[in-house]
């Protein structure tokens, strides 16, 4: 049996927001949701002390890198069409194990 791990790395642009509190909301709102959508993990990698920028990791698990790879691509184009404050300035979509 093969074992996919996709992991897609997202840098995000906040252009409206004015603090790390406000920033650390969105991202816990974006993570929620395609958690509950897609049953990813996403957690905030890079860019930690920034109040307008983000680097946001989404990883799977699955037995096929066309499944892993089409659940990546869903969980982006959900960010990208989630919220109106949020761009997506950089993508990158990785399968180990393909």
């Amino acid at each position: 049996m093969a074992t996919t791990i996709g992991i897609c790395h997202l840098t995000l642009r906040l252009p409206e927001n004015g603090s790390l509190k406000g920033k650390r909301m969105v991202l816990k709102s974006i993570q929620q949701r395609l958690h509950n959508r897609f049953n990813v993990s996403v957690a905030e990698v890079e860019h930690n002390d920034s109040w307008q920028l983000a680097g946001v990791a989404i990883a799977c698990v699955s037995n096929s890198a066309a499944h892993a790879n089409e659940v990546l691509s869903k969980s982006v184009n959900m960010v990208a069409s989630l919220r109106l404050d949020v761009e997506i300035i950089e993508e990158e979509i990785e399968l180990l194990g393909a």
